[in-house]
């Protein structure tokens, strides 16, 4: 297993993964502190000065903490102004984890690696991650079929090999990932650890609405759309929202082309969340989940060493 020198010390091979409008510095901060790696999109503030305060925040919170872990989302497509800014904003404040969505550039990763941070990169195919590799990522997110957010169409047995083939760095798997088991389950399969969004929705911590966290509660895999419709980038999102919000699932109107200027509005009433939701059954402050997926995974690695198979 490639883990970099930062995660060495983690608690569980994971990374609660920055949600759209859902991740701030609470969760941040229980998640980091509680020995996984705690995450947030930049753009959950609206200015790069209020993205820099919660980088101040997060990080005073964590100094009596040596070893915890975090990071930011940064959206590198060309319909994100803040890119920049937000990119000066990073390397003055040297985060330790810098995770890349829609676009891998050389550049953004060379600003990160000039002060030994890393970089992880969110990828749905091959392409995109030798992409990826070839920018000097230090990390392939493979958000493989089934997660919440932007996620891609390919089963996991199928991606994390064939990212294996070429690239020596950490893979992360990414897709309907919500218990400790499913985590030991991504590092038997080969991914070095395990991407989980949805089910950190379903915490205290998480600054959505309770009617979200709610619907997390009684949906199903089956009550997941993915669809291009909502943001002009293939997601999945909940049926329940969908409806809620007067649109009709089966007759979604074609999307243009992502615009980051309109992103918030088009996810703000029509809620993003992976398959793994049918394996949520309660709401619990972050810590506390986070107790609950480690008891989980080492219950799982201990079932798997009495298997009767290991070793024939």
């Amino acid at each position: 297993m490639t883990l970099p020198k930062q995660f060495e010390t983690l608690r569980l091979p994971a990374i609660a993964a920055p949600i759209f409008l859902a991740s701030g510095p609470d969760l941040v901060v229980e998640v980091a502190r509680s020995g996984l790696v705690g995450t947030f999109p930049a753009l959950n503030q609206r200015t790069t000065e209020g993205f820099v305060a919660w980088m101040n925040q997060i990080a005073e919170r964590l100094a009596p903490h040596p070893g915890a872990a975090w990071g930011v989302n940064l959206i590198v497509h060309k319909s994100n102004p803040r890119l920049m800014p937000d990119i000066e904003a990073v390397v003055k404040h040297r985060v330790p984890l810098v995770i890349t969505s829609l676009g891998a550039v050389k550049d953004v990763v060379d600003a990160v690696h000039s002060y030994g941070g890393l970089v992880f990169h969110d990828v749905i195919n091959r392409r995109h991650a030798e992409k990826a590799a070839e920018a000097g990522a230090d990390g392939i997110i493979a958000v493989c079929a089934g997660a919440g957010g932007h996620g891609g169409p390919l089963s996991p047995f199928a991606l994390i090999p064939e990212i294996r083939s070429f690239f020596a760095g950490t893979i992360v798997l990414s897709g309907a990932i919500s218990t400790g088991a499913q985590i030991a389950a991504a590092r038997a399969m080969g991914a070095d650890m395990a991407y989980l969004g949805t089910r950190f929705i379903a915490t205290h911590e998480a600054t959505v609405g309770d009617d979200q966290k709610r619907m997390l509660l009684d949906a199903g895999a089956g009550d997941i759309l993915y669809t291009d419709a909502i943001s002009g980038v293939n997601a999945n999102f909940l049926i329940p929202s969908i409806k809620a919000a007067g649109l009709d699932p089966a007759n979604l109107v074609k999307h243009g082309p992502m615009d980051l200027g309109n992103e918030a509005k088009a996810w703000k009433n029509v809620w993003s969340a992976g398959q793994g939701v049918a394996a949520i059954h309660d709401i619990l402050p972050a810590a506390e989940l986070c107790d609950r997926l480690a008891a989980d995974y080492a219950g799982a690695v201990a079932r798997l060493a009495k298997d009767p198979f290991a070793g024939r």
